[in-house]
């Protein structure tokens, strides 16, 4: 997070008449919210990183997107548009996620130092609606939204073991033949049937339609993102917002189109390993959770853990051809792809929640249970199963920087055939000073 703002910070520094520095918000925890911002143009371009704490690269992008903003007229004058850059939307989560930057890049190491707010405190989602948020860092976002009335706004996200896939509040047409093209330039696998966008429209390879929010329980909304979000909340300028994905760990089944052998065995199978890990982590739980305290710290890793046992089971269930549930939505035809996407996302429910475990018990300072040789055990064998059983291999950071690069600057160029020009009173205050870096703060 420190290199971060001082890097921005010295590219402000350079190109002061180009760029600027300011700080628009504050964290929970007093960390500044840094927006990053190049050019003079009237259009202006939102660029969201690190909306999710474990998901670090989007730093990065928004830093290689400043450079290439200052390099080419023809994305800031030559488009009358401005970006702007919000460095980091959740600083605080991502300190956390800290332990596993520096590497090695081991799927082991990440998940035993894994960290991802509970759902309630991760600032892109409005479950009460824009009028009720209440974290710091979402009202942040709010105000540039209204601040900005953005034409074009990309959410930087990463899919820690899977594929690759961008999601749209409007069609960008032409944008799926460019994510094809910039995949495979980088050797980066497409997601064909992410568990995200399970329900959702595609609008072609690897790109998805987020369906308009709707109101639902907490356990749906965990799931498929049901309810309202600052993806949506600036609908009403004719904002289009893509979530671009880029994943840590490739996986190359997940855009295989084939027709699976037996795809209800399989689903068995998946459906089986889910619930019969929820119910092996609901008791480690029980056994740990007397001696956990009741520290905010302990109540910040306990939030996620009881979110992911919660979903757990009715994913279980949902997935389960053996479980006649007329009210359930029927799964879509499951070729490998699909079939790939829901044995990770299982697994990924398993693999966070007994990573966030092995830090609570760590972070106690005492395993009377002794759960730490059995946490160690099954996040092994189940980070194991990614790397022998998926073909799970770790992504070079330059790649996933670049192609995160390379799929928002076709939105953009997209998204500006259908933005007209507007006036150029947002580009107030451009002469204020740059601001002190983040770790001088």
């Amino acid at each position: 997070m420190d290199e971060l703002g001082t890097r921005a910070a010295a590219l402000a520094a350079r190109r002061p008449r180009d760029a600027r520095l300011r700080r628009v918000g504050t964290s929970r925890a007093g960390a500044p919210l840094w927006l990053l911002s190049v050019g003079h143009g009237s259009r202006q371009a939102l660029v969201v990183a690190g909306p999710h704490a474990n998901e670090p690269v989007g730093g990065a992008t928004v830093l290689r997107l400043a450079e290439r903003a200052l390099a080419d007229p023809r994305l800031c004058e030559g488009a009358d548009a401005t970006w702007n850059l919000l460095l980091c939307l959740d600083p605080d989560g991502s300190r956390r996620n800290e332990a596993w930057l520096s590497g090695p890049y081991t799927l082991g190491r990440y998940f035993r130092h894994f960290f991802r707010p509970g759902f309630l405190e991760q600032p892109e989602w409005l479950p009460d609606g824009a009028d009720s948020a209440v974290l710091p860092e979402t009202r942040t976002l709010l105000d540039l939204q209204d601040e900005l009335r953005p034409f074009l706004q990309c959410s930087l996200h990463g899919v820690d073991v899977g594929g690759a896939f961008v999601e749209l509040t409007h069609d960008l047409p032409g944008l799926a033949q460019r994510v094809a093209h910039t995949a495979a330039r980088l050797g980066i696998p497409r997601e064909l049937g992410p568990y995200d966008t399970l329900y959702w429209p595609a609008l072609g390879p690897a790109v998805y339609r987020i369906p308009p929010p709707r109101r639902g329980d907490l356990a749906a909304a965990i799931t498929e993102a049901a309810v309202e979000s600052t993806w949506f909340h600036p609908h009403p300028y004719g904002t289009v917002t893509a979530v671009v994905e880029a994943p840590m760990w490739g996986v190359a089944a997940v855009e295989d189109a084939g027709r699976p052998a037996d795809a209800e065995a399989a689903l068995r199978s998946v459906s089986r390993k889910l619930r019969d890990d929820t119910r092996l982590l609901e008791g480690i739980l029980a056994r740990v959770r007397p001696g956990l305290g009741t520290s905010p710290d302990t109540a910040r890793l306990l939030a996620p853990v009881d979110d992911y046992l919660l979903v757990g089971p009715g994913l279980a269930d949902s997935w389960d051809p053996d479980l006649d549930q007329p009210a359930a939505r029927s799964l879509p035809p499951l070729d490998t792809a699909r079939l790939t996407a829901l044995r990770l996302a299982g697994r990924r429910v398993a693999l966070r929640t007994a990573g966030l475990l092995h830090q609570l018990v760590t972070a106690s300072g005492h395993d009377p249970a002794g759960a730490l040789p059995e946490l160690d055990r099954l996040i092994d064998a189940w980070c194991a199963d990614y790397r022998d059983g998926c073909g799970a291999r770790w992504i070079p950071v330059a790649r996933q920087v670049e192609y995160q690069a390379r799929v928002v600057l076709s939105a953009f160029h997209l998204a500006t055939r259908r933005a007209p020009a507007r006036s150029r009173s947002s580009d107030s205050g451009w002469g204020s000073p740059t601001a002190v870096p983040m770790h001088l703060e």
